[in-house]
């Protein structure tokens, strides 16, 4: 049973609480000592501060430190598996939902496919189903939050999709209130390269990367920025959005139809309109009816439709025209992030999504625009790599970004008096 914490605390209290557990939770300091040495708190104050969050379940003690001379002391451990997030990342063509502890550590995950396109009512009762699901494989373990990556713009705010143009039907959809409403729990919905970024930091390849741009290259294409080693979602929650910078007519090659292509958003000339994984397997389409490729043709012929995943495969096995298209988008993806590169000066640059996981071409083809493009400054420390968390990314980011504001010092007030946020959904809303 957790017990409640006094209601009456000050803002000075607040911020030493928050101070302490942070440095438990994030393993800065395992000892009683370590947390006076690091939090700069008096004994008397960290003492207090830690029989309030041993009471209240978050942390705990556990084996010996090493000794420093004196009587050994007792280690701390933030207790990660006191309470679950149920997490969700909803793509174009698929969801996936998953668990984690309070660490933003995975421990249950499931994926199916699916089109976003059918609308929020029937996704959102499927990813609900698959919620159910995953508790009741783990009945003793309460869910403190939900955290949701939606393929589109969103007001962090509100927890709505903005215009999103590959989500038919969501505009200003509210999620969070119809999660919330079910599971009784604050909610918390981003843009799913946004959680995927926060994965990638906290988790993955980009572990102390502070200033990091991680792209998605699937059905759409989108970044989430990390800057001095905080997600950056701009005013609106709409920053990173690069799939739809429109592209002057020197960076595009000429071709049938090429800068006429228009973009689900209803503009010319955008990159996710030329260069996406949907562009892709269009133009492998145009292609292999036009003759031009016999190897795609084929792939259609069998299947019916090209995906972005059959232009891959192709290009791996030297089909020349699928070469050609994977080098083109590319080359649209490197300009456009050379001038990113050059204007926001990042360590690394990382690749997800179906497509900016494909194999080596890809990835040597941007490279390069990057580096052509780019100030040599700018690029002088400079990886560009895929993503190492795959699949895993935007789960793990979408539990890191509930974990994140659950203990945070605007909410970790609100709801620890109580003893858990459970039986408080509107905490999400600020």
């Amino acid at each position: 049973m957790v017990a409640p914490v006094d209601r009456g605390m000050g803002a000075d209290q607040l911020d030493s609480l928050v101070a302490v557990l942070d440095l438990v939770r994030f393993q800065t300091a395992r000892t009683r000592p370590e947390l006076v040495q690091r939090s700069g708190l008096g004994r008397t104050v960290v003492t207090q501060r830690l029989a309030q969050l041993t009471s209240s379940g978050l942390v705990a003690e556990g084996a010996l430190g090493p000794s420093t001379g004196g009587r050994a002391p007792r280690e701390l451990r933030f207790r990660a598996e006191a309470a679950v997030v149920l997490v969700a990342e909803l793509g174009a063509t698929s969801i996936s939902v998953g668990l984690t502890d309070l660490a933003g550590q995975l421990v249950m995950q499931r994926e199916e496919q699916w089109d976003i396109a059918v609308g929020p009512e029937p996704t959102l009762s499927r990813v609900a189903e698959l919620f159910d699901r995953m508790l009741a494989a783990q009945p003793d373990t309460p869910p403190w939050g939900i955290g949701v990556g939606v393929p589109g713009p969103v007001e962090f705010a509100s927890g709505r999709p903005a215009a999103p143009p590959i989500m038919p039907g969501w505009d200003g959809y509210p999620i969070r209130d119809r999660f919330a409403a079910r599971f009784n729990v604050p909610v918390w919905v981003d843009n799913e390269v946004n959680t995927m970024a926060l994965g990638e930091y906290r988790a993955g390849l980009g572990r102390g990367a502070d200033d990091l741009i991680h792209v998605k290259i699937g059905t759409g294409i989108g970044a989430g920025l990390i800057s001095g080693g905080r997600l950056h979602r701009g005013t609106q929650g709409c920053a990173g959005d690069i799939g739809h910078i429109a592209l002057v007519s020197e960076l595009i090659e000429t071709g049938p139809g090429a800068t006429q292509q228009m973009c689900r958003c209803g503009k010319f000339g955008c990159l996710e309109a030329l260069a996406s994984g949907s562009a892709l397997a269009r133009d492998a389409t145009a292609a292999a009816e036009a003759g031009r490729s016999p190897a795609l043709a084929r792939c259609l012929a069998e299947a019916g439709s090209l995906t972005a995943t059959d232009v891959v495969h192709a290009a791996e096995f030297g089909d020349p025209v699928a070469v050609e298209l994977l080098q083109r988008a590319g080359r649209l993806v490197g300009e456009t992030l050379a001038a990113l590169v050059s204007f926001f000066n990042p360590s690394m640059v990382l690749l997800g999504g179906g497509v900016g996981m494909s194999g080596d071409l890809l990835l040597a083809t941007i490279r390069q625009a990057i580096y052509r493009r780019s100030l040599p400054l700018a690029t002088r420390d400079l990886r560009i790599a895929r993503s190492q968390l795959g699949d895993r990314a935007g789960l793990m980011g979408a539990g890191f970004m509930v974990v994140d504001e659950l203990f945070s010092r605007a909410l970790l007030g609100r709801w620890l008096y109580q003893g858990t946020p459970v039986g408080q959904p509107t905490l999400a809303a600020g």
